[in-house]
């Protein structure tokens, strides 16, 4: 009977050598590094356990798993990713389950087969990390992962180098990829995605759709950075520096909340956005709409905002912002709103009118929600507004009476106010009379309101700190703020901000100006890098690398079609597809023919072996100092002739020559291991350099003085 061998097992070529098991326990915690954030508990002590399992084998304490727990284990994780992904989101639950997967191929895997397939997932898995990780840190933690991900690959082929020379290929093989991908970046066209990728269940971070007294107050804690905005002509100064978010109408005595047909639109926003004329389309009432079309254009402010990650839809703007971004709405409120949640690094493009104005008529209904307050709430508010409406009978001197009460009286502006009662605008107004910005613009409206005008409630950040290595402002949470907005015939919403009746030098020069940074935002971030604004040179160094980091973001995360056309047009001129393709034909000959060249595929005609001309080059030198060689004698003949010459007279030479034929001779005509080879280029190269220096400062006639 005769035996055959059974296809699945691994032949001896096929086996898994030790570095390639080395390399990939390196991978397997690398891989999973960027995405720990996203792993349940179940997943990462799967993860754990198949790491431990694969050391145990390495170390040789453990045998491969059985089939039965590997797929157990797989029944189990896939199980309970069913039971939570409501819980944690559909593309959260998606993601476990690839970690899942590329974790239980990797404790099973048996052949350099699957070594390729763990490999091609590791890849996929970086891809997919991308998604929400995007900046100049994180890419370059992900350049790290591919590059170990990739000498997995190198080990397959290549065995028994040094763990430095597989890293060295590894890191050679990327770069000979960048051209290609440079490439592609540049010219492949910019699509809008064919599907929509699934929302991350993610905490909300900033502004919230609702505001309770106290909600800003967490945000002047945060030193996350919310957005960045770059300005291409002149920037407002920072007391005009009112980056609008959120309008909020409707108030219940104790939280302010969106009008509920303005949450509508936005949640139907994708299908049905609504529409909002650009400021410089529209003319005032008597005015010829061509010149004031040109006004409007002069007082414009035109600049490029970069969101954070937020995880919620609402954009930043100055007022009156209007956005033609394809992802952006104009909603009818004033706001920008972005069409899906910002789960990513989103940059878009506004131009802002300091002096439109904003809603010049209001509806009835528009009138009857901005004046609508709680029944049998804040009695005594209700009284000083009736006093404030007899004695000023004019809305504008109202409210600017209203606005000096607070700097008559002895307000005073704290992140740690006492807290309220009930009654919260009474309390605050009679008895504490110690808050923030949420307090005086709540207490504000409710003012106005009662006197019968219309009042609403904005919320957004205010100031930014200027970066003037790259001239662009950032704003961070700790700059949040909210301010008051009422509706005055002829003029529209106009923004009014006690803050700056109570606090002029919060408005005017920044939050730092106001408060100790030690004991607000930097109180719960200790590690925090703002930290480095009060020493010169550190703070330098801090925005030189958030210089790069924005950089990152305009040019690459920001690469839309607009650039990548204006990039094109200075290298072609005229962008047609002919001579993109003209283009792309030649770089990609280019690249391959580099590939090839470096792979052995392809070779050119050179003026010798670079070691046998080295050695011929040390010959011509001894010959010129008398020391000849026959045409007939080898390396090791000439050598001896040399030995038995100078072995007295001129050790130092007899050392070198014998180190120097000795490794010509093993690299010419042995077969060695790669690390022997290595070893004696390394040699051959030492000694032939000092030759040369020996050679040099020998007086040589017939014999060597030197010793």
């Amino acid at each position: 009977m005769t035996l055959t061998a059974s296809s699945t097992t691994p032949q001896i070529g096929d086996n898994i050598s030790r570095q390639t098991l080395f390399w990939l326990l390196i991978t397997n915690i690398a891989v999973l590094s960027p995405l720990f954030d996203k792993t349940t508990p179940w997943t990462l002590g799967i993860c754990a356990i198949c790491l431990l399992w694969r050391v145990g084998i390495y170390v040789g304490k453990v045998a491969k798993p059985p089939r039965f727990l590997v797929t157990s284990l797989a029944i189990g994780a896939a199980t309970t990713l069913a039971l939570v992904s409501k819980e944690i989101g559909l593309l959260n639950a998606l993601v476990n389950l690839l970690l899942l997967g590329y974790a239980l191929k990797y404790i099973e895997m048996r052949n350099q087969r699957d070594v390729r397939v763990v490999v091609l997932a590791g890849y996929f898995i970086i891809a997919l990390t991308f998604i929400d990780h995007q900046s100049l840190l994180n890419t370059a933690h992900l350049l790290v992962v591919t590059l170990i991900n990739t000498c997995v690959l190198v080990t397959l082929y290549q065995d028994k180098h040094s763990l430095k020379h597989t890293a060295w290929l590894g890191g050679k093989f990327l770069l000979q990829s960048v051209p290609l991908a440079l490439l592609l970046f540049l010219v492949l066209p910019r699509f809008a995605p064919l599907w929509l990728v699934p929302n991350m269940k993610e905490a909300q971070t900033g502004l919230s759709d609702s505001l309770a007294i106290g909600d800003i107050g967490k945000l002047t804690r945060s030193t996350e950075l919310a957005f960045r905005a770059s300005f291409t002509n002149a920037a407002p100064i920072n007391a005009e520096l009112y980056w609008r978010a959120l309008v909020m109408e409707n108030y219940d005595g104790m939280t302010w909340r969106q009008e509920e047909g303005i949450k509508k639109l936005q949640k139907d926003a994708l299908l049905f956005p609504p529409s909002r004329p650009s400021p410089a389309s529209i003319s005032r009432e008597g005015q010829d709409t061509a010149k004031q079309g040109k006004q409007n254009n002069k007082l414009s402010l035109r600049y490029q905002v970069i969101a954070e990650p937020s995880h919620q839809p609402w954009l930043f703007g100055l007022d009156v912002a209007y956005s033609q971004d394809d992802s952006v709405v104009n909603m009818p409120d004033y706001r920008l709103l972005a069409l899906r949640n910002v789960d990513q690094r989103m940059s878009y493009q506004v131009e802002s009118w300091p002096k439109a104005k904003m809603d010049l008529r209001l509806s009835a209904r528009q009138r009857q929600i901005n004046l609508e307050l709680p029944s049998n709430s804040n009695p005594r508010t209700w009284a000083l507004a009736e006093q404030f409406k007899t004695q000023y009978p004019e809305p504008k001197p109202r409210l600017w009476a209203m606005m000096r009460h607070f700097n008559t009286e002895p307000f005073f502006y704290t992140l740690t106010p006492p807290p309220l009662g009930p009654q919260q605008v009474d309390d605050f107004l009679f008895e504490n009379k110690a808050g923030f910005c949420v307090h005086y613009a709540a207490a504000f409206i409710v003012m106005a309101r009662a006197t019968g005008l219309p009042a609403r409630m904005v919320t957004g950040y205010q100031g930014g700190e200027f970066n003037p290595q790259a001239g662009y402002y950032s704003v961070y949470q700790y700059m949040a703020h909210a301010w008051a907005e009422v509706w005055l015939e002829g003029e529209g919403w106009v923004r009014f901000d006690p803050t700056a009746m109570v606090a002029p030098d919060r408005i005017e020069q920044g939050f730092d100006a106001q408060f100790d940074p030690a004991l607000s935002y930097l109180q719960e971030s200790p590690f925090s890098s703002l930290r480095f604004k009060s020493m010169p040179w550190l703070n330098e160094l801090r925005q030189r690398f958030a210089s790069i980091d924005y950089y990152w973001s305009v040019w690459v995360l920001g690469f839309n079609q607009d650039r990548q056309n204006q990039v094109l047009s200075g290298i072609l001129g005229d962008v047609t597809n002919t001579k993109i393709a003209v283009f792309m034909g030649l770089c990609i000959s280019l690249i391959v023919l580099y590939i090839a060249y470096s792979a052995g595929l392809l070779h050119f005609s050179t003026q010798g072996d670079p070691i046998s001309a080295r050695y011929q080059q040390i010959c011509n030198s001894l010959a010129r100092h008398g020391i000849k060689r026959n045409d007939s004698d080898g390396p090791n003949q000439f050598a001896q002739q040399i030995i038995e010459q100078y072995q007295h007279s001129s050790p130092q030479l007899y050392t070198l020559m014998h180190t120097l034929t000795q490794s010509y001779v093993a690299l010419k005509y042995q077969d060695l291991p790669a690390d022997d080879y290595q070893a004696h280029l390394t040699k051959f190269k030492a000694a032939a350099k000092q030759l040369n220096w020996l050679l040099l400062r020998a007086k040589v006639k017939k014999k060597f003085t030197l010793a």
